[in-house]
């Protein structure tokens, strides 16, 4: 039988994702996996999970959306950013291959449907949204990323940081728009209920929280009402699921906690301890 899975920030942890495929018995003759995004940074290996992902990418076995590690990768691949020795990426920089690896990393999207009935993205999609709206905004900042013209690219990755605007609305331009839609499907972790976005909790959901913000799967979703969301991003998570329509998979594996595949087929979770931690 053909399995699907989704899996969790992996951030480098290149050992962890081998026993994780291992434990889930990964087939590539007829399994799938769907990666959450933050494919690289803090863990030991960037470099070996980054080649390792893209070759099961390029073989049709795997697909993954964006993070907002992997984008800060970018920026300090094109030398638009500089680079923090906590990242652990220097190795995938001056790689051989590197200028190959940064060329197909900028091509992901930052949104996939694993089915019909379900959505990905690296953080979330505000409550605001729709799936269909989410899928069309995301494909907006993938044009820009993955631009033949790396004058395009370029720019975009210089203004991609910064906390405004923080609310979205439909008439935005220009590189406000593209931040906006970014950050949302980034960076997200709590807004308020009209959608407006608040960048410094980072914590559990049991922590105090800024007056009038919370979790942004705590409000009606409009995607949830026609699809099942599932995200990475909040380590603090821990892999929990947030209703049968919305599932985290960020096992905070980075932080020596575990890594995790939700099968789609059936839900189950399946988790690993970090073996280098």
């Amino acid at each position: 039988m053909r399995y699907n899975y989704v899996i969790g920030d992996v951030q480098g942890c290149f050992e962890a994702l081998k026993a994780l495929l291992k434990e889930i018995k990964f087939d590539p003759d007829q399994d799938f996996i769907w990666f959450a995004g933050d494919l690289v940074a803090r863990g030991e290996n960037s470099l070996g999970t980054l080649r390792f992902v893209k070759k099961l990418v390029d073989r049709d076995v795997a697909a993954t959306v964006l993070g907002n590690h992997d984008l800060t990768l970018l920026a300090c691949a094109r030398g638009l950013k500089a680079l923090q020795d906590k990242d652990n990426t220097r190795d995938v920089i001056d790689a051989i291959d590197s200028d190959d690896l940064i060329d197909w990393l900028r091509k992901q999207p930052l949104c996939l449907f694993p089915n019909d009935q379900t959505i990905l993205t690296h953080a979330g999609i505000p409550c605001i949204w729709s799936a269909e709206q989410t899928f069309a905004l995301a494909k907006e900042v993938e044009a820009i990323i993955s631009h033949e013209d790396f004058a395009v690219v370029d720019t975009f990755l210089a203004e991609m940081y910064g906390k405004e605007p923080d609310l979205w609305v439909d008439d935005l331009e220009g590189s406000a728009r593209l931040r906006c839609i970014t950050n949302y499907l980034t960076r997200m972790r709590l807004t308020n209920s009209e959608g407006r976005l608040e960048f410094s909790f980072k914590d559990s959901l049991d922590d105090p929280m800024p007056q009038g913000f919370k979790p942004w799967f705590e409000f009606e979703s409009e995607a949830a009402k026609t699809h099942q969301l599932i995200f990475g991003h909040w380590a603090a998570l821990q892999g929990k699921t947030i209703n049968p329509q919305i599932q985290n998979v960020d096992g905070g594996c980075v932080w020596g906690k575990q890594l995790i595949a939700y099968r789609l087929e059936d839900k189950e979770i399946f988790k690993v301890d970090n073996p280098v931690m």
